[in-house]
């Protein structure tokens, strides 16, 4: 099972926000939005939006917010 992951991080690496789904046009919808939620001073200073995939549900951090 493939899971997507969305991250939001911040300069230092500390995940700020964190949404799973295994619906990939979710996922990927999710990810435009933390992108275009980013602002450009906050892009300059090192924010990131990040979209990764996992196979297990064990493996997202214990804070993220799971959609089906």
């Amino acid at each position: 099972m493939t899971i997507w992951v969305n991250e939001q991080i911040d300069p230092s690496g500390l995940l700020y926000a964190c949404i799973a789904s295994s619906n990939e046009d979710l996922a990927k919808d999710c990810h435009k939005s933390f992108e275009n939620n980013l602002t450009e001073k906050q892009k300059s200073a090192g924010w990131v939006a990040r979209l990764r995939t996992v196979t297990s549900w064990d493996d997202l951090p214990a804070n993220t917010l799971k959609l089906s």
